[in-house]
């Protein structure tokens, strides 16, 4: 829509109407059908918890310039869009919790996002970023993010100083090994690096004494570390389709998995899809107790 059209348009919607288009750019004719004349504060979605504003799954390429004017967002879902930038204006919205921008086209994000200190959870999983601002790490309120199907090989330093991270997912990239800075997130529950390029876990894993949840399924590991016998806090350890042959005869100290697990939402431990050296493939077959009383009779023989 061009600006003489715009500003018909605006004449027939009224003064209100003239007064929330002051000082901005012509609205797209998405905005136009969008807004219809509301304010633009009439959209939000005012929760028990937050305030959140949707726009999923609308085709945009661009994100409304109306947003950025909406300060008292909480919860932002963009996803399943074709955008392929976030503008730096995304830092206006300071009080943002939750941020979701899965299923887009971006291949990078705004060093502003530093100034998203309440930022909990960020979802930026099915996207194209290649790279991630080390600004981020200034959002040390951050818990919860998911970086996964991207073409991410690296991570800055400075998410070392991400110290709130809960759960992070890394899983679908070209990651060679877990970054080193990840060993430094000591409150990690949850670390799902799985189909990446990973040929080792490195012994600094035993840094992550909180973690319960690791996914590494579907690499070109080689080994089991024994490092990981000492996160006696894992519940669910997925070591499918890798090329692991055999398993440290400290294992059994991994006494919270429970049992050998075949689904893949199930906790203990997944190590399908191995080349096994024997008799392991039997033992897995008969059960994790008798997988450990193997291994413990092993160490003390």
């Amino acid at each position: 829509m061009g600006a003489k059209q715009s500003s018909a348009h605006c004449r027939d919607k009224g003064p209100r109407r003239m007064a929330l288009l002051r000082g901005r750019q012509p609205f797209s004719p998405w905005d136009d059908s969008l807004l219809s004349g509301k304010d633009p504060r009439a959209l939000l979605k005012r929760g028990m918890r937050h305030v959140s504003f949707s726009l999923v799954t609308k085709g945009m390429t661009d994100i409304p310039d109306f947003l950025w004017g909406l300060s008292e967002v909480q919860k932002l879902n963009l996803s399943h869009n074709q955008l392929r930038a976030l503008p730096p204006d995304v830092g206006k919205l300071s009080r943002l919790v939750v941020l979701n921008l899965c299923g887009n086209r971006l291949r990078s994000l705004p060093r502003e996002i530093s100034l998203l200190k309440s930022l909990k959870v960020l979802f930026v999983n099915m996207n194209c970023l290649t790279e991630l601002p080390a600004e981020l790490s200034a959002c040390r309120s951050l818990e919860v993010l998911s970086l996964s199907h991207n073409c991410l090989a690296q991570l800055p330093a400075s998410f070392a100083d991400l110290s709130r991270l809960r759960k992070l997912n890394l899983s679908n990239n070209y990651f060679a090994h877990i970054p080193i800075c990840v060993f430094a997130l000591k409150e990690l529950d949850f670390l799902h690096v799985g189909s990446n390029r990973l040929e080792n876990i490195a012994e600094s894993i035993q840094c992550l004494v909180s973690l319960q949840i690791f996914i590494a399924e579907s690499n070109n590991i080689h080994s089991f570390p024994r490092s990981l016998c000492l996160l006696t806090s894992l519940e669910l350890l997925n070591l499918n389709n890798n090329d692991i042959q055999t398993l440290p005869d400290e294992l059994y100290l991994l006494c919270r998995l429970g049992r050998i697990a075949w689904n893949p939402m199930d906790k203990g431990l997944h190590i399908s899809h191995n080349p096994l050296s024997k008799p392991l493939p039997e033992l897995v077959e008969g059960g994790l107790e008798m997988l450990f009383s193997y291994l413990k009779d092993k160490k003390h023989n």
